[in-house]
């Protein structure tokens, strides 16, 4: 067993800080998107530079705690199968570093503290955060984690969230005045969240059939473990093609504001994470370690393209409309060179720690 940290570092790994702050960047360029949609005109308001850095800072801070805290209720309750899997055995309550106890003390008052704070902007916010703190802990974790290989499709309505809280903060001087949660003024935070939700499944069965049988020992029912991974891929093959209905929101919803080179951008980013997925042999047989490495390759592409489409929409908003199309193929131009270069970075420090080792 590793040494045990101090407390805060404790905390920071119940909250699993890394992919909470991932997610709080998805609002994050909400944020920017509509302030940037507000200078160029094409949304009504007043954003100055301070305005959106305050919303940036407010909106990282609240998000983190409040997501932070449904990540640590979730670790509470999953300590019984998290000692079963690698990936999971060594996070701090089956390490024996803190208390369930303490930890679902200590989720329950940042999650609400964290949702409580985004009613200093609309109440929206507030409800959207609360509710998806709820829908992780309460629908995700201890209703269908265990039950249905559905889960990480249903579930994934939580931590898709994150863009329609930052457009609420953003938007809070003209979002519509009503009691309707789901009427934000715009479809662009809508089509941010459909990108996560249509995204969340091929992501997740994609590191499943590369973990093949790890959630299975544990008695969570992924999909590839239930249902075959022929039947696992059919399905993720029909969330990509999803992905390219989300993408082409500028084409048949223009006054969105949005440029069409959004759709087009999209549209290629798309292509690229699909074929990774078509990739993946249902019938490729085991590494000595039982995993996939085609599932493995998806994965990580992944998450390069999320990436790159929450940058593509800020990219696209920034753009002058009388330059759109260039800067739009350029890029795409390049995505592939940071991905080549972000490649040989990681196959050289790669190299470096295995070279550290042997010494």
């Amino acid at each position: 067993m590793s040494e045990k940290p101090n407390l805060l570092k404790i905390y920071l790994q119940l909250m699993k800080l890394r992919v909470v702050i991932l997610l709080q960047i998805t609002a994050i360029c909400a944020i920017l998107t509509h302030d940037l949609m507000v200078r160029s005109g094409e949304l009504s308001g007043d954003r100055t530079w301070i305005d959106t850095i305050e919303s940036c800072t407010f909106t990282l801070f609240a998000g983190t705690l409040a997501a932070g805290g449904s990540n640590a209720i979730n670790m509470v309750y999953d300590r019984d199968i998290d000692p079963g899997m690698s990936r999971t055995r060594a996070r701090p309550i089956p390490s024996g570093w803190i208390s369930p106890k303490h930890s679902l003390v200590f989720g329950i008052i940042i999650s609400l503290l964290g949702s409580g704070l985004f009613l200093l902007y609309t109440w929206k916010a507030a409800f959207w955060s609360l509710f998806s703190v709820a829908f992780y802990v309460f629908i995700y974790t201890i209703w269908l984690k265990r039950r249905t290989p559905q889960n990480i499709v249903i579930g994934g309505i939580a931590g898709s969230t994150p863009p329609l809280i930052g457009w609420i903060v953003a938007s809070q001087a003209t979002i519509p005045d009503n009691l309707n949660p789901f009427d934000l003024g715009s479809p662009i935070p809508w089509m941010l969240f459909f990108l996560i939700f249509f995204w969340t499944p091929p992501h997740f069965w994609a590191l499943a059939l590369y973990r093949s049988g790890e959630y299975a020992k544990v008695g969570v029912p992924m999909m590839p473990d239930v249902k075959g991974p022929v039947r696992t891929l059919k399905e993720a093959k029909f969330y990509c093609i999803m992905l390219f209905g989300v993408g082409s929101v500028p084409c048949f919803w223009p006054e969105a504001g949005l440029p069409l080179a959004y759709a087009f951008l999209s549209g290629a980013l798309t292509l690229w994470y699909s074929i990774s997925v078509w990739k993946i042999d249902p019938h490729q047989k085991f590494d000595e370690n039982g995993r996939m490495s085609k599932a493995f390759t998806s994965f990580t592409r992944s998450l390069g393209y999320l990436a790159w489409m929450f940058v593509g929409v800020v990219y696209t908003a920034a753009v002058p409309v009388d330059y759109i199309w260039e800067m739009t193929f350029a890029f795409l131009l390049l995505v592939p060179c940071m991905n080549f270069i972000f490649k040989s970075w990681k196959i050289s420090a790669s190299k470096k720690v295995k070279v550290l080792n042997a010494e």
